[in-house]
């Protein structure tokens, strides 16, 4: 099953450190280098990538969707939120999606819609490990750690629940 990362844009540029600084100089350049950024990954790691902004106070030609590196951007319509935007896309996309926010009306909608959600300063974080060659080793050695066996038996008590572990399969493919 394909992956669709679905970003809230505003709210991973102002929890990431280095993509606030620029949205502070401009907001074009926050934007810019969050789509640099993620077009890095995707060369890398080849999902579909949606970012979603407010479209409040753009002008009306920006308010569509446009293809930048093969990300797609979308710019919420006049009288709408980003966050409004996002929910429908999950409630659309379902298990097939990844919602990337940390404002908590995303999430329980997500989750209600059965999308996997991380936070934005997590994904951040994964997406530079991955873009620094940083990822792959880090994943080989949990690979390594996992395969110990046990004979300890492990009862229905420490199984974590389906949605936890849809959640944990799709963080592993990030």
């Amino acid at each position: 099953m394909a992956l669709h990362i679905i970003i809230d844009g505003y709210n991973l540029i102002r929890n990431s450190a280095d993509l606030n600084d620029l949205d502070r100089q401009d907001i074009q350049l926050g934007r810019d280098a969050l789509v640099d950024m993620l077009a890095a990954y995707k060369k890398i790691k080849p999902h579909k990538i949606t970012v979603v902004f407010d479209g409040a106070g753009m002008p009306d030609h920006s308010q569509d969707r446009h293809r930048i590196k093969g990300i797609l951007i979308k710019f919420s319509r006049a009288g709408e939120s980003a966050d409004c935007v996002i929910i429908r896309m999950a409630a659309h996309e379902r298990e097939r999606a990844l919602i990337v926010s940390s404002d908590q009306e995303i999430i329980r909608a997500a989750e209600a819609s059965r999308s996997a959600t991380i936070s934005s300063p997590a994904f951040a974080e994964r997406v530079l490990l991955a873009n620094f060659g940083g990822g792959e080793s880090q994943g080989m050695e949990r690979g390594n750690a996992r395969r110990s066996l046990s004979t300890r038996k492990k009862g229905p008590r420490r199984r974590i629940s389906r949605r936890q572990r849809r959640n944990r399969e799709k963080m592993g493919k990030l």
